[in-house]
């Protein structure tokens, strides 16, 4: 009677080498192609306009609903201008920032909005961290959207999903919302910058919303409130 061998067999340790060899160079092409780190920019730049877009119609509806309109708080003193000019009053005007004040750092100083340099604690108005989402016009928005019939249309401010910023030396690249009225009209700006190759690249966003600073997204009735600077 003839008996059968049964051999078992597996990989050798040049077939196990090579399969991990073609799984690694899988892997970084997968890496290369899908580029994680551009996936959640862009995921961000879609919730930064989808944010802007929220507020602009809760704005809207604020605008359509109120008889005489605060655009910045009790008065729209601390919008642009005055009530018959369009320039900035270094004394009293504000760019209203999503980055709460209780942040480390300095105040938000030195910038230049349309050729008016702003050297004092003018110009840029923060909230408090614990405040920074109400909607009663105590919120970063210094709009009061609670006072509405029926309340405020959204719950809480949106602020940039990074929310970040060099407080002593603000530029249009810090990744936060920024919001300016206009005191002749009431008219606004909000923006926020974009980081995502897909929206500032290949199909640059920021360029193509109507605005007239193509470093910022912007949105609005006004979109020239802010100007075209840099350091702001």
């Amino acid at each position: 009677m003839n008996k059968k061998t049964i051999k078992n067999e597996g990989f050798t340790l040049l077939e196990l080498l090579i399969v991990i060899a073609i799984i690694a160079i899988l892997s970084v092409i997968l890496v290369l192609v899908l580029d994680p780190a551009e996936t959640l920019k862009k995921s961000r730049d879609s919730q930064r306009m989808s944010d802007l877009s929220t507020m602009k119609t809760a704005l809207g509806f604020y605008s359509t609903s109120t008889t005489s309109p605060m655009m910045a708080g009790a008065s729209n003193v601390a919008c642009k201008g005055t009530a018959s000019l369009t320039t900035w009053q270094t004394g009293e005007d504000q760019i209203y920032y999503s980055y709460p004040s209780d942040a480390p750092g300095a105040a938000i100083t030195d910038k230049v909005l349309d050729a008016t340099t702003f050297t004092t604690t003018y110009g840029g108005k923060q909230v408090t961290n614990a405040n920074i989402g109400l909607t009663d016009g105590n919120g970063w928005l210094p709009v009061n959207l609670s006072g509405l019939p029926g309340g405020s249309p959204i719950s809480n401010l949106p602020i940039d999903p990074v929310n970040t910023m060099t407080v002593g030396a603000v530029a249009s690249t810090d990744l936060v919302y920024r919001y300016a009225c206009l005191q002749t009209t009431g008219k606004y700006e909000i923006n926020a910058r974009l980081e995502s190759n897909a929206y500032t690249s290949d199909d640059n966003k920021m360029s193509k919303d109507g605005g007239n600073n193509a470093n910022l997204f912007e949105v609005g009735t006004d979109l020239t409130v802010l100007g075209t600077g840099t350091d702001f």
